[in-house]
C-alpha cells in the first residue's frame, strides 16, 4: 500500500502535539496544586544569590561551617524517597542541592511537586557527598518560576539545529556550549572596545534611520515615517556619518552597531548584522592595515589555545605577519588571467557560468576574482590595491590611479574586514556618487549633497576601517555558520 508522505507527516506532528498536550495538562495540574498549598508558582525577589561557578570555587574540604544560597533551572531530578538531589543549572554551570525530608519537612509536599526546568532558589549548608561532589544541603527552599513546557528528553540537550535557532530561550540553558558561546562572543565586544579606547579612539552613535542609503552598494530595508510622512532606510552602513564626524573634528572614531541589508540568507550571511567601524585621521590603509593585524591577533591570544586555531576542517594560522598580495596577482595566481586582458577575463567567465554579457568589465573582472580566487584565501590574506571602478569612496594611488587604496582581509574563505585609504576631495566624491548612481533603483540614486557639502568644509586624510563582528565570533568560536553566533537570527516562518 502506498503511503502518501504528507499524511504521514500530518499524523507525526498530531502525535507529537497530542503529546506535547498531554505532558502540558500534567503539569498544569501541579500548578494547581502548587497553589493550593498558599504558594505562588512564580516567586519574586530573591536576593544574595551566588552563582554556582563562584560557590564551587570557594568551597573548602576542611571548613564544616560553609554556607550557600543559590537560584536557577532544575535540569537533573533524581528522587530517592526521603532524599532528592537536584542539579540546578545558571549561566555559570551547574551545582547540586540536596533536599533531605529531615529537613524539609514543611515544604515536603512542594518539594515533591517540582519537575525537570522549574526554577528554584536554595539555600543551607555547603558540603560534599560521598562521591565527592559540592552540594548544598538545602534548609529552604522557594519556588521562583513553574516551568509548564516539557524540557528536551532526558536532557540531553536541544538537538533539532533549526528549534534550536527559533527557541533560544531553551538552546541557551539545554546547551551548555551555547551559553559560553554567547558570553565568549560579549566578552571579545568588550575585548575590542577596550582595545580601541586604548588607542585613543572614541566611540560614538550614528543614525539607524537615514533619508539616503548611503556608505556601501547594498539594498536597503524601507520603512516609513507617519508623523514626517517620508521614507527612511535602516542603514546599510555608518560611513558617511563616521565621516562627518571626522570633518567636525573627531579624529578617532568607532561604533560597534547593527547594519541592515535586504539580501540574502546564508552561513555566513544575515540580513541584520553587528559591524565595526572606524575612522583614524591622518592614517591610511597600510595602517588599518596594522591595526587589524593587531586587535585580530590579540583577540586570537586572548580567547585561542595558540596561534593555530580551528575553523570548520582548516587550521588557521594567525601568526604576524599576515600576507598582503594586490588584486591582480592574486587574480593572475588563481584564474590565469591578467587583470588587463578584459577578453580573457570574459573568457573565463564564460567558462565560469558567469552571465558577463551586459556586465561593466570592472563588474566581470570581481566576478571572476570571487569565484577563482577568494576559496584558496585560508589564512589571513589581505588583498590590497582593488581597481578604482569598485570602489567610488578610496584614494587612487598616485603612481597608478586605475588602483585604489583598498584591502579586504580573508581568512578562511570568509571576508572579515575591509579597509580605505578614504577619498577626502569634495569634487572627485561628487563625480564619484554621480557614476555610482547611473542605473540603480530609483529608491537608491539620490545623491548625498550633505555629505558632499561637509567634505567642502575640509576632511583630514583618513583611513577607515569595518570588521564583521559575527564573521569574527565565528572565527575565534570555530563554528561554521552566522545563526551559532547571532541569538535570534532571521529564519523563514516555522512549517506547519
Amino acid at each position: 500500500m502506498l503511503i502518501d508522505p504528507e499524511a504521514e507527516k500530518w499524523s507525526k506532528n498530531l502525535a507529537k502535539s497530542e503529546e506535547k498536550n498531554k505532558f502540558e495538562q500534567q503539569r498544569q495540574e501541579k500548578l494547581e496544586r502548587i497553589r493550593k498549598l498558599n504558594v505562588d508558582p512564580y516567586g519574586g525577589r530573591y536576593d544574595q544569590v551566588e552563582s554556582a561557578e563562584d560557590i564551587k570555587s570557594r568551597f573548602k574540604d576542611d571548613d564544616d561551617t560553609q554556607k550557600a544560597k543559590t537560584a536557577g533551572r532544575i535540569v537533573l531530578l533524581r528522587d530517592i524517597g526521603k532524599l532528592i538531589f537536584i542539579t540546578l543549572r545558571d549561566s555559570s554551570g551547574t551545582i547540586q542541592i540536596g533536599l533531605s525530608k529531615k529537613l524539609l519537612t514543611e515544604q515536603w509536599e512542594l518539594i515533591k511537586l517540582l519537575e525537570l526546568g522549574d526554577i528554584i532558589g536554595a539555600s543551607g549548608q555547603l558540603g560534599k557527598t560521598k562521591t565527592g561532589e559540592i552540594t548544598i544541603w538545602a534548609d529552604d527552599l522557594t519556588i521562583l518560576s513553574k516551568s509548564l513546557c516539557q524540557p528536551p528528553e532526558k536532557f540531553h540537550g536541544l538537538a533539532d539545529i533549526d528549534l534550536r535557532y527559533r527557541q533560544r530561550y531553551v538552546d541557551l540553558w539545554a546547551n551548555p556550549e551555547v551559553m559560553q558561546r554567547f558570553k565568549k562572543r560579549s566578552d571579545i565586544i568588550l575585548s575590542i572596545r577596550q582595545f580601541l579606547k586604548g588607542q585613543g579612539f572614541l566611540e560614538v552613535e550614528t543614525p539607524m534611520m537615514q533619508t539616503i542609503a548611503g556608505g556601501a552598494a547594498a539594498k536597503p530595508f524601507i520603512t516609513h515615517h507617519n508623523s514626517l510622512d517620508m521614507n527612511l532606510f535602516l542603514r546599510i552602513a555608518p560611513e558617511l556619518f563616521l565621516k562627518r564626524l571626522l570633518v567636525g573634528g573627531m579624529e578617532k572614531v568607532f561604533e560597534i552597531n547593527r547594519n541592515f541589508r535586504n539580501e540574502g540568507l546564508s552561513r555566513q550571511h544575515n540580513p541584520e548584522f553587528t559591524m565595526l567601524e572606524l575612522y583614524q585621521a591622518y592614517a591610511d590603509y597600510n595602517i588599518m592595515m596594522d591595526l587589524t593585524e593587531e586587535v585580530v591577533t590579540a583577540l586570537v591570544e586572548k580567547y585561542c589555545s595558540g596561534k593555530k586555531v580551528q575553523f570548520c576542517e582548516y587550521e588557521i594560522d594567525y601568526t604576524r605577519p599576515w600576507r598582503r598580495a594586490s588584486y591582480a596577482d592574486l587574480l593572475k595566481e588563481y584564474s590565469g588571467c591578467d587583470i588587463d586582458d578584459i577578453k580573457a577575463i570574459r573568457a573565463k567567465a564564460k567558462k565560469l557560468e558567469i552571465d558577463e554579457a551586459d556586465m561593466d568589465e570592472a563588474v566581470v573582472v570581481n566576478e571572476v576574482f570571487e569565484a577563482t580566487v577568494e576559496d584558496n584565501l585560508i589564512n589571513p590574506t589581505f588583498v590590497i590595491d582593488y581597481p578604482a571602478a569598485l570602489c567610488p569612496l578610496t584614494k587612487r594611488k598616485k603612481d597608478d590611479p586605475k588602483y585604489a587604496e583598498r584591502f579586504e582581509l580573508f581568512i578562511g574563505k570568509m571576508e572579515l574586514a575591509n579597509a580605505y585609504t578614504e577619498l577626502n576631495d569634495p569634487a572627485i566624491q561628487e563625480e564619484n556618487f554621480k557614476i555610482q548612481l547611473r542605473g540603480q533603483d530609483e529608491t537608491m540614486a539620490t545623491m548625498d549633497d550633505d555629505f558632499i557639502n561637509a567634505l567642502k568644509y575640509g576632511m583630514p586624510p583618513a583611513g577607515g576601517l569595518g570588521i564583521g563582528i559575527d564573521r569574527l565570533i565565528m572565527l575565534l568560536t570555530s563554528v561554521s555558520s552566522i545563526r551559532d553566533v547571532v541569538l535570534f537570527p532571521l529564519l523563514k516562518p516555522a512549517a506547519d
